[in-house]
């Protein structure tokens, strides 16, 4: 688990390997406030389990049953499970 804020890391968006096809990009819309945030950067080798909203500062977590705040909020699911591999 990561706890990032709105620092999503040093991720290129770059796909090497295995991922080859893996989105490492997505967009995250704050449910609390409905703010919409484009191209943050995903991790690939851990879940971001919270998310410092920069428009209203609220902290999100993912929805239960999620396994970060991608898959709950981000317009594409985490690397892992766009790769298969399950929660990450």
């Amino acid at each position: 688990m990561t706890d990032a804020g709105t620092d999503t890391g040093t991720n290129t968006g770059t796909n090497t390997g295995t991922n080859t096809g893996i989105k490492l990009k997505s967009t995250l819309t704050c449910p609390q406030c409905a703010a919409v945030h484009h191209d943050l950067d995903m991790p690939t080798n851990a879940c971001q389990y919270f998310w410092d909203c920069p428009a209203c500062q609220a902290v999100i977590k993912p929805l239960a049953g999620d396994c970060c705040v991608f898959c709950s909020f981000g317009s594409v699911a985490c690397p892992p499970i766009q790769a298969g591999d399950g929660c990450c």
